[in-house]
């Protein structure tokens, strides 16, 4: 398993955020992990991202305990602030995504053939290689996170985690985006973790959906969730809900 958790519980003070929460993701997986605002999966994602440390129960990252897991970069990152980026940041396209080697190379260390080879393979995963000499801040919100999704992909993840991707790109780039998504794990193989609040397009690309609020009310795949009626989505999300598909 690619990520196993198992009876993971969290507070804050005395308000408990996630409880006995247990989920597995496989190798070659695309999860949507989804629930309402405030439902822990915030707390989840630091949790898995060793920002936060467990306080009951155990998290497994690559069959490793998380507190003694040290191969971060198996994990790739793609933030929800990645969509607040500063516009007027003097880089190019080519820089924001070279900048996702720092690890691996070091700090001010030039790039060597290989590396820009690499930075150009990425950026052509996503599709934007013809922008590679364009300013970061003369793209579209979709293409911006497209190039974040590349600049975490230039490390060569096994796991990439993205938190509310969508935020930011408007509505008509949205099924373009998981189109991408759907492409990076069906062809490159790289197991995904999608966290989002949009019950919407998830079904139409994931392989499985975990819905999260509090308590794991369901974990399987994406089929069985696509069965689930209006009001078990009712008492999962605390409010009238809808699944609707974005396929087209």
């Amino acid at each position: 398993m690619i990520i196993k958790v198992d009876n993971l519980s969290y507070k804050y003070e005395k308000e408990n955020v996630l409880e006995h929460v247990s989920m597995a993701v496989p190798a070659g997986a695309f999860l949507a992990l989804v629930g309402p605002n405030g439902s822990g999966k915030s707390t989840l994602l630091k949790l898995l991202l060793g920002l936060l440390r467990p306080q009951q129960g155990t998290i497994e990252l690559f069959g490793r305990d998380i507190r003694s897991f040290k191969a971060w970069d198996k994990i790739g990152f793609v933030s929800q602030k990645a969509n607040s980026f500063n516009s007027g940041f003097p880089a190019t396209v080519f820089e924001v995504v070279s900048s996702g080697l720092t690890k691996k190379i070091g700090l001010f260390k030039f790039l060597r053939s290989e590396h820009r080879k690499k930075v150009m393979k990425a950026l052509e995963s996503v599709g934007m290689d013809a922008f590679a000499t364009r300013n970061i801040g003369e793209l579209s919100g979709g293409q911006q996170q497209r190039v974040f999704i590349a600049r975490a992909l230039v490390s060569d993840p096994e796991l990439l985690i993205l938190d509310e991707p969508t935020v930011g790109v408007d509505a008509q780039h949205v099924s373009q985006f998981y189109d991408l998504l759907y492409m990076l794990n069906r062809k490159l193989k790289i197991t995904l973790l999608l966290v989002t609040h949009d019950v919407g397009p998830i079904t139409d690309k994931t392989t499985h959906v975990a819905c999260l609020n509090k308590f794991l009310h369901f974990h399987g795949n994406a089929e069985e969730y696509r069965e689930l009626d209006d009001k078990e989505l009712s008492s999962i999300y605390g409010h009238g809900v809808q699944l609707i598909s974005h396929n087209h």
